[in-house]
């Protein structure tokens, strides 16, 4: 089991021990998903997307808070959502329900995320209507779709502790996915992740980052 972490916000995360790293910040969980991928990722999207639905995918379904709050600003702003993430790792049921994150998003996204975790790492779901969502247990370099997506949410673990994530090529096969003028978003930012990024087509953002987190980062495909 994952060690469950409080953060400076309130909110839990867990500290994956073989790793040796925490999910999400320590400086807030919470608020660091909604700063990074709901408000400069999904609500972004939307603005460039118009057509109420917006095709997801994920790279580290971790803990699932930031489908959770996707899938309860879709449902509060009436945007289907088809959430497809990828994850080498899934957590047990039973870290899932540890965080809890039932406490930020209403009942019934809490219930049908949990009651269609198992699943959900087999085929798509819907986890309330107009919210769907598909866990693809693989590495990101195995995963491969015809689907083209309008967002990229990038939240694997730190390039300290996981560089095979953030190479040129991983970054590059990743892309692949994205539609022409598709967004990638992420709480990082580096000089070789901009290069990456750059080389494949994409014009660069900088944002201001999550509390903790001075810059991050989204990016547009060409």
């Amino acid at each position: 089991m994952n060690k469950i972490t409080l953060t400076a916000d309130g909110s839990n995360t867990l500290y994956n021990e073989s790793i040796g790293e925490h999910y999400h910040s320590k400086h807030g969980a919470l608020q660091e998903s909604k700063h990074v991928f709901i408000d400069a990722g999904l609500k972004h999207a939307i603005s460039c997307f118009p057509d109420q639905q917006i095709n997801i995918l994920e790279v580290g379904f971790g803990t699932g808070l930031n489908f959770l709050l996707s899938a309860a600003y879709g449902q509060e702003n009436e945007i289907n959502l088809n959430y497809t993430s990828l994850e080498a790792f899934p957590l047990q049921i039973e870290e899932l329900e540890s965080t809890g994150y039932n406490n930020y998003v209403p009942q019934e996204i809490w219930n049908g995320t949990v009651n269609n975790y198992g699943k959900a790492l087999q085929q798509a779901v819907q986890i309330t209507p107009g919210q769907q969502l598909r866990i693809v247990h693989t590495y990101l370099h195995r995963y491969e779709t015809d689907q083209q997506f309008d967002l990229i949410y990038y939240d694997a673990f730190s390039v300290q502790h996981q560089p095979e994530m953030w190479t040129d090529e991983i970054i590059a096969h990743v892309c692949n996915f994205l539609k022409p003028g598709g967004i990638f978003v992420t709480y990082a930012i580096t000089g070789k992740l901009k290069r990456a990024l750059k080389s494949v087509g994409f014009s660069i953002e900088k944002l201001q980052g999550a509390p903790g987190k001075r810059e991050m980062l989204r990016a547009t495909k060409g």
